[in-house]
């Protein structure tokens, strides 16, 4: 099951990604170029994140998986809050934070993408 410090790991692990308190002490806001990408309580039991999403993922996922839910005062068609419980493969947790911040990438400016190095193999 992933532990709080591999999922702050991995998020900061992104290219540009960097990790706020913004709303509250203890709730961490990781961003890429200012935009959120995902939000956790490292601290709190059970683990949770929320996560980015397209719908349709997102409405498959919470039909596969009883760990993943709406998000959590998020847009709810576009946010989803999974629960850290070991009942979702850690590898697919993981590929849905980089998900998360592909799909914000994708919204930011061609500048900012190819400082950045995005997408992935983009010289």
């Amino acid at each position: 099951m992933l532990s709080p410090r591999a999922l702050r790991r991995h998020c900061l692990g992104l290219p540009g990604a960097g990790e706020e308190f913004p709303f509250s002490e203890g709730l961490s806001v990781f961003k890429v170029s200012g935009k959120i990408f995902a939000l956790s309580r490292l601290g709190s039991r059970p683990l949770t994140v929320s996560l980015k999403c397209e719908p349709a993922l997102a409405e498959q996922l919470r039909a596969t998986y009883p760990a993943v839910r709406p998000g959590y005062h998020l847009n709810k068609r576009h946010w989803n809050t999974i629960d850290v419980d070991g009942s979702m493969p850690d590898r697919l947790l993981l590929d849905l934070v980089e998900d998360s911040y592909d799909l914000v990438l994708a919204g930011l400016p061609k500048r900012v993408q190819a400082d950045l190095g995005w997408p992935p193999g983009n010289p």
